[in-house]
């Protein structure tokens, strides 16, 4: 399936330039794509996919926090692909972004978001309808915050970029295959000022350009605020392979599936109910209690008696003992003191000017930030990153990034 209409071997184009500001304080120091959703960063989900259907050529247009991105990946050899880097040095848009791509394109090709979770099932159904361009799209409840298309048969008959009005509950998953001539029509639309591939798609749909659209089942999910992921995090965990190395004392009781990486100790009195992914040079409990859909990064200290629901705790955080942590994210490098409480509960958010209701909501804890003893977190607020708070304290409103809590 990873052949080209020429008959070599097709590349794929992920776009991953973004810097994900809605999902501020997470995406302060790394790109949207590498914030971790079960076991790995979204990007991976991206790059898992191709190759499961034989794309191992893949070109990643970075930009934002480059660096995170190309550390870790590096030539993608330990993932089963070959990755080019190449730089988009203002994020214009879509269709600029691939256009930074384009001397690496010599035939047909993929494009795909590096900000999605998605599977190689859409890639595949993708390839078997291609078209000179074909669209992948999926039903969405909230369609306008994305390109909306209608479709007449299995032909793209219009595509707008986040229309003022209802249109349609169809969108573009970002997904496309194009043909190497595509690429002359794009520098010409981006040329005009018109920086969305979703523009230069519709352009060539008002030139008589057959645009297939491919409605997919597969598995699509996108993250536009912090919240989205405890619900990712919730649809992927269950798929996450079941591994437990480490070392798992006498007396800790593990149901359901539950993954534990290389150098993590689970002590004494510990009760995991899967799913669960711990990572790597963990040291949890004695005592301690973790719920279903909770992820826990590398290098991650909970100490005793402390309980976490449904919460996505990043790399290098620390958790004090006989605290409570439910639908929270903590992200990387915190310090949590002793008796740290966050309040969960239903919550209505005003978001981009439009009312969001959560089932559930805790706290957002930015990176390094130093927290206290016996702090509570009503639910719903967001302490920004590198935050200092000190104990006894009751947060009831968001807390801005580089504050002091007295």
């Amino acid at each position: 399936m990873g052949l080209s209409d020429g008959g070599g071997e097709m590349k794929a184009v992920i776009l991953a330039a973004g810097e994900g500001t809605r999902l501020r304080p997470l995406t302060i120091s790394r790109p949207k794509v590498m914030l971790r959703v079960g076991d790995k960063p979204i990007l991976q989900y991206a790059i898992d996919a191709l190759r499961e259907v034989g794309i191992r050529d893949v070109v990643i247009v970075v930009g934002y926090q480059k660096e995170r991105i190309q550390t870790y990946f590096e030539d993608g050899s330990d993932f089963g692909v070959s990755i080019t880097y190449e730089e988009q040095r203002r994020q214009l848009g879509t269709g600029h972004a691939l256009l930074t791509a384009r001397d690496h394109l010599d035939d047909d090709f993929v494009v795909v978001p590096g900000d999605n979770i998605l599977d190689g099932r859409m890639i595949n159904q993708l390839l078997e309808n291609r078209s000179d361009i074909t669209v992948l799209v999926t039903e969405h409840a909230q369609p306008r915050k994305y390109g909306v298309v209608e479709l007449d048969g299995d032909r793209v008959s219009k595509i707008v970029e986040k229309p003022p009005r209802r249109i349609s509950n169809l969108i573009s998953t970002g997904i496309y295959h194009f043909t190497h001539k595509f690429l002359d029509l794009l520098d010409r639309e981006v040329g005009a000022g018109r920086f969305e591939l979703t523009h230069a798609v519709q352009t060539a749909i008002e030139e008589g350009v057959e645009v297939k659209g491919t409605l997919t089942d597969g598995l699509w999910l996108d993250v536009v605020f912090p919240w989205d992921l405890l619900d990712l995090n919730a649809r992927v965990l269950p798929d996450a392979i079941s591994r437990k190395a480490g070392t798992i004392e006498d007396g800790v009781t593990i149901t359901g599936p539950v993954s534990i990486g290389d150098g993590t100790v689970i002590r004494s009195g510990t009760y995991i109910k899967g799913p669960v992914a711990i990572g790597e040079g963990c040291e949890v409990g004695p005592s301690v209690v973790i719920y279903p859909t909770t992820s826990i990064g590398d290098n991650v200290t909970i100490s005793p008696f402390t309980e976490i629901r449904n919460s996505v705790i990043m790399d290098n955080v620390a958790i004090g003992g006989q605290s409570y942590v439910s639908h929270s994210i903590l992200d990387e490098g915190s310090t949590i003191g002793s008796h740290f409480i966050t309040a969960a509960e239903p919550k209505l958010l005003l978001m981009e000017n439009e009312l969001v209701q959560i089932d559930k909501i805790g706290t957002i804890v930015g990176e390094n930030c130093e927290i206290s003893s016996r702090v509570v977190v009503d639910a719903g607020r967001t302490i920004g990153a590198y935050c200092h708070i000190e104990a006894s304290n009751r947060i009831s409103r968001d807390i801005p990034d580089s504050s002091r809590v007295i």
